[in-house]
């Protein structure tokens, strides 16, 4: 069977495309950052763990050596034109049948974030390479919920954006399922850019009445600044991740992240994962456990 490289294989996405190619039957080498029991567990799947910097060709090239197929996704940061450079420059010397870039729904040029150009920029990067790629463009992640699941747990649903904003939540674990659907068809996509949405298309205050619903508690669409969300929930010193947020509000404004596909179901031969499944599945995040008294 190919052999396919993960990176950020102990990620939202990463785990999941790991988990699903294993069970295709290919051979997975991830690549991680760090030594850790997340990159254990892959471990236990059966996949190849790499420790690796995405900024160092050196490390790149070692990690793409005798692979077919890979996965680039780059976290929310500076450095993501110059690590796609890396990228495909070693996929090109490695002669690969596909490569799925993680981008976002609003890839555009003229984007009012830097880093949603740079996603553009990097598409293009590897289009160049003449490396066959699939460009997912994704719109906002179920994983969202979770950021905000400790605030959940006390009655607040806080977020930065207008409360009538729309958008179809999808859920990681689809998307690394997809990913291995790609891999096992790269003809099927190679140079193709594609929107991926969820299921089910919400406002942001009927997300939180949805949210309200499935967990039976009163949760009222509370909208805050970014700096205050970033705050809230520990990641206020993420300067790139504030300013990207920031543009991204407006985004939204512009209807960018709404929609719906059929695409992702339709590679999965089944439904996409819904709110409810995915409150259910990860419930013990939103709600408070005391501990039990002694009798």
């Amino acid at each position: 069977m190919k052999k396919v490289l993960i990176t950020a294989a102990a990620g939202d996405t990463g785990r999941p495309a790991v988990a699903a190619l294993l069970e295709k039957g290919f051979q997975v080498r991830a690549l991680v950052r760090r030594d850790d029991a997340r990159a254990q567990k892959l471990r236990d799947l059966g996949a190849e763990v790499m420790i690796g910097d995405m900024t160092s060709l050196r490390d790149i090239r070692a990690a793409m050596a005798g692979m077919q197929l890979a996965y680039f996704c780059y976290p929310v940061q500076e450095g993501l034109v110059e690590n796609a450079v890396i990228f495909a420059q070693a996929a090109k010397e490695q002669n690969l049948e596909l490569i799925v870039n993680m981008s976002q729904k609003q890839s555009r040029p003229y984007a009012h974030s830097k880093t949603t150009q740079n996603h553009w920029l990097s598409e293009q990067v590897f289009n160049w390479s003449g490396v066959p790629t699939v460009h997912l463009r994704v719109t906002f992640f179920m994983e969202w919920l979770l950021y905000i699941s400790s605030k959940i747990k006390y009655g607040r649903y806080m977020m930065p954006f207008n409360r009538e904003n729309r958008f179809a939540p999808l859920a990681a674990k689809d998307t690394g399922a997809i990913i291995a659907g790609m891999m096992e068809h790269p003809e099927k996509y190679a140079g193709q850019a594609i929107a991926l949405h969820g299921p089910v298309e919400y406002s942001h205050e009927q997300l939180a009445a949805e949210v309200s619903r499935v967990l039976g508690k009163d949760l009222p669409y509370e909208r805050v600044t970014v700096s205050v969300f970033l705050e809230a929930i520990g990641l206020q010193d993420q300067t790139a991740l504030r300013k990207h947020i920031e543009a991204v509000t407006i985004d939204q404004q512009e209807g960018l992240l709404a929609g719906l596909d059929p695409i992702g179901a339709a590679i999965l031969g089944r439904p996409l994962t819904t709110v409810e499944a995915f409150i259910h599945e990860n419930r013990s995040a939103f709600e408070l456990h005391y501990p039990m008294k002694s009798s």
